[in-house]
């Protein structure tokens, strides 16, 4: 998945789910590293662009929606 498939506040499925059990995650900070947070218990992890889009499956929702 290239970057201009997602925007900031933009909600992604992850490949792996959280151990909270939840596989939604909110785009919460854009840049060289991009930083996501768990829509089930709001912990928030920061990973390079290139880890996150191969770690990425799909844009759920978008900020627009």
């Amino acid at each position: 998945m290239s970057n201009s498939n997602f925007e900031l506040h933009d909600v992604v499925e992850m490949k792996k789910p959280h151990p909270c059990g939840e596989n939604k995650w909110e785009i919460i900070r854009m840049g060289m590293d991009i930083r996501i947070k768990c829509c089930g218990c709001n912990h928030s992890v920061m990973l390079p662009r290139k880890e996150f889009n191969k770690k990425v499956k799909r844009v759920l929702n978008r900020k627009d929606d």
